[in-house]
């Protein structure tokens, strides 16, 4: 096949603008190769170079005293929690591919992360998501929700990796461009501990895997574009998944880093061959002469643009000492994968393609990658117009309800409140054994095998707030993360983190993701959980939409002892329920106020980080100190869902008189952050008391746990067994 002429207008087709055309030019000292654009087209993309956002990226506080690489360092965060283990995580987004092709586009995204997980020579050990779809009501969102249910439900199943946590949120902005996001968390010795890196001159390259096809190519291209009306035909854009295939990937790549002759090892997710030779490279100060003509291929004439673009899945890179390549083939063959060497580590800096003899590229491996030679910018922000008018909102104006009971009602059985267990018994959470199940958890809970400790892990992001509010939005996004580790008894320790977004280069788009990363910042500093890494989507725009502003957190959290891991559910006849924390009378970004209003006005939550903090501090220690019996965070619906899940998950009522100045029901059902109830025996209310005056929080007794029946200051008195068939049956019913 002849080669198109490589121009200017051809450099536009691939996604690149006129300055970045010329800076290759600068770059080679010559035009490049039709194979050469096309590396520089996906690896300068949005979607792998970071370019509009790495630079704000690197204001995130990313060091702390258990963080054993920083962030971008590595395929994946890596955390010490003692006993020589450390935990490899990280979350990513599949949002264009998933909203093309919903059960492929999920189903890789899962095997995308996991692959980031044991390439570090981690065991993967657990999966959690974080989803946002329009209104379920519409044809086309129940087809895109259920599908990528059903796509990371059969790969996760398939694997073996149980899927134990996440959050879906509907809104109609969501509607063409859903939010898939996936996070992987795995377990590492550090002595096993492997790196992305190529180095040592004559040292062996490896492909491992699936063979290599026409699937995915321009994929990272594809993820750095809106979507339009020509994005059902980018389906060739999307990979397929193989889960069986990543299963022997898995025990094979492990058994191999604990030979001692792997040098590095990376998976070929977005850019597939050209982003793991290059990245290597980089990371090693090294060069690589590849030779593709030793790429497995399964389909006839693929040329080198196409093999060294391609993102077919289940493949991985090897760098293998030289002289041990025989060794590490008897473990491939074993476990019956397909191995090919390709090519060789070099001392050049330069990345050297060949095909059949002849040199298809030949590029300075580090001009490829973020934070070396790929284009970084600043982006010009503006503060949108809508925030002004959003603003401005009496509350005292919107008339009360005259039924507090039917808004309670309603709102538990609201799509964003309601109880998710239709998705989530699509997912095996208890394969590996490691899983601690909790009736109506926030959060997901791993052991540790052979360790009295466990994993907390959680994910967290309210687009709706960031919208109104991003700082403060992403601000909430790593308290309520935090909050609900903390709930169960953990100690939050570290983040990852999903940035999707729309167009970068829309100004007040732009002002919405600084503001955002501000806010990750500035939370993740005075809540001392440094940032390990993760991903950014931009271009989360469609023909009618697009998407709030939707910062996504990870949240990683250890649980020292297991005889501290703690329920939301009430426990027993007479328990005394109180809420820690202010509860000031503000609807702002509720659920109640989009209710009662249909719109999305005022502002986020609010939110002190202070005194977030010491909230926390103050429930872990009655943890510690075995006061309580059980905690659950204030969020989505207030403080009357709260106590409703709490009712439902100890199957049992209780009684409860709360405070108001304006309104009861602004008191039940704002959203304002740092609150958290808890429960204690009666003849343990005192100690609890004494310890919240020291500790300078604020605290309330609310009343007493008992009867069958949710009590609110005798104006809510609804069944605890009708509230569960309201929560339970929400989801079912619309699909």
């Amino acid at each position: 096949m002849k080669e198109p002429e490589v121009n200017l207008q051809l450099a536009l087709e691939h996604g690149l603008n006129e300055d970045e055309y010329q800076k290759i030019i600068d770059i080679l000292g010559r035009t490049p190769t039709y194979t050469e654009l096309g590396i520089f087209s996906v690896m300068w993309s949005e979607h792998c170079s970071y370019k509009n956002s790495i630079a704000l990226l690197k204001t995130l506080p990313r060091k702390g005293e258990r963080v054993l690489v920083q962030a971008g360092e590595e395929n994946a965060g890596l955390i010490d929690i003692g006993d020589g283990l450390a935990v490899a995580f990280k979350i990513e987004s599949h949002n264009h591919p998933s909203a093309v092709e919903p059960y492929q586009g999920a189903a890789t995204g899962v095997g995308g992360i996991l692959r980031d997980i044991f390439t570090m020579g981690a065991r993967p050990i657990a999966v959690l998501n974080s989803l946002r779809f329009g209104n379920l009501k519409n044809p086309r969102v129940k087809y895109l929700f259920k599908n990528v249910v059903k796509g990371i439900s059969d790969y996760g199943n398939c694997f073996g990796v149980p899927t134990i946590a996440g959050e879906i949120y509907f809104e109609e902005c969501y509607t063409e461009n859903p939010i898939v996001n996936v996070m992987a968390v795995g377990i590492v010795e550090h002595s096993h501990i492997m790196k992305a890196v190529a180095k040592g001159k004559g040292n062996s390259v490896m492909i491992v895997g699936s063979s290599t096809g026409r699937d995915g190519i321009h994929g990272a291209t594809f993820a750095s574009q809106e979507l339009d009306e020509e994005s059902e035909n980018k389906r060739p854009s999307v990979q397929v998944g193989d889960p069986f295939t990543e299963k022997l990937l898995l025990e094979a790549t492990l058994e191999a880093i604990k030979s001692g002759y792997l040098i590095g090892v990376q998976d070929m997710g977005a850019a597939g061959i050209t982003c793991s030779t290059s990245e290597m490279s980089a990371r090693g100060n090294s060069g690589m002469t590849i030779n593709l003509e030793n790429v497995p291929v399964r389909e006839r004439d693929m040329t080198a643009y196409e093999i060294m673009l391609s993102e077919s899945q289940e493949r991985m890179l090897y760098i293998i000492q030289k002289g041990k390549e025989s060794e590490i083939a008897k473990i491939l063959q074993k476990w019956e994968l397909k191995y090919s060497i390709i090519g060789e580590v070099d001392d050049t800096e330069y990345l050297k393609v060949y095909f059949n003899g002849d040199l298809k590229a030949n590029i300075p491996a580090k001009a490829l990658v973020l934070g070396h030679g790929a284009p970084v910018y600043n982006r010009e922000t503006k503060v949108p117009e809508y925030i002004n008018k959003i603003r401005n909102i009496d509350y005292k104006t919107i008339p009360a309800p005259s039924d507090l009971g039917e808004i309670l009602i309603k709102l538990i059985s609201f799509p964003n409140i309601c109880s998710k267990k239709w998705v989530f018994s699509q997912y095996d959470s208890m394969v590996g054994t490691n899983t601690i199940p909790i009736h109506m958890s926030d959060a997901g809970i791993v052991r540790i095998k052979g360790k009295n400790k466990a994993l907390v892990l959680k994910t967290d992001g309210n687009g709706r707030y960031t919208y109104l509010n991003p700082r403060k939005g992403a601000e909430i996004a790593v308290a309520e993360s935090a909050r609900n580790i903390v709930c169960q008894g953990g100690i939050p320790i570290a983040i990852t983190n999903c940035l999707n977004f729309g167009n970068p280069y829309d100004p007040e788009m732009y002002w919405q993701f600084s503001e955002s990363v501000k806010g990750l910042g500035n939370a993740c500093s005075i809540l001392n959980t440094p940032v390990t890494g993760g991903n950014v989507s931009f271009y989360n725009e469609s023909l009618n939409y697009t998407v709030f502003p939707t910062p996504v957190v990870g949240m990683l959290g250890l649980i020292e002892n297991l005889d501290l891991i703690t329920e939301q559910g009430f426990k027993q006849e007479s328990d005394v329920i109180v809420l820690i924390g202010l509860n000031p009378e503000n609807l702002d970004g509720s659920e109640y106020l989009k209710l009662l209003t249909n719109k999305i006005i005022g502002d986020a939550p609010l939110l002190d980080l202070y005194e977030e903090k010491k909230v926390q501090n103050a429930v872990q220690q009655l943890i510690r100190l075995k006061l309580i019996k059980s905690a659950h965070d204030v969020s989505d619906g207030g403080i009357a869902i709260t106590l409703a899940e709490s009712c439902i998950a100890g199957n049992i009522g209780c009684k409860i008189n709360i405070d108001y100045h304006q309104r009861l029901d602004f008191a039940l059902f704002n959203e304002n952050q740092s609150k958290i109830v808890v429960t204690c025996d009666e003849s343990k209310l005192d100690d609890v008391k004494i310890f919240l005056s020291n500790s300078g929080v604020f605290y309330k007794v609310l009343g007493t746990v008992g009867g069958n029946y949710l009590n609110i200051n005798e104006q809510i008195r609804i069944q605890v067994n009708d509230l569960a068939e309201y929560y339970f049956s929400t989801l079912d019913d619309l699909i």
